[in-house]
């Protein structure tokens, strides 16, 4: 576990957006990092199929989600 600076902005962004989902700041910027690295390795995807990708993976590693989508694309 360790630090990450981020812009006070997006900060408060973040703060909003976890209120509005019930989650936690960090498991809403976690959600969001998450979401963003399969945006760039699938930009193929819509925001609704990696959404249900990090459902189904619950927290399962980056390596496994690739994996899934990498047979799901077969």
């Amino acid at each position: 576990m360790g630090i990450v600076k981020i812009s006070d902005r997006l900060h408060q962004d973040l703060r909003l957006a976890s209120q509005a989902m019930a989650r936690s700041v960090n498991a809403q910027a976690e959600f969001w990092m998450r979401l963003g690295m399969l945006a760039e390795l699938y930009p193929d995807l819509n925001y609704n199929q990696l959404k249900i990708r990090l459902l189904k993976a619950e927290a399962g590693s980056l390596k496994e989600w690739v994996d899934e989508l990498d047979q799901a694309q077969v």
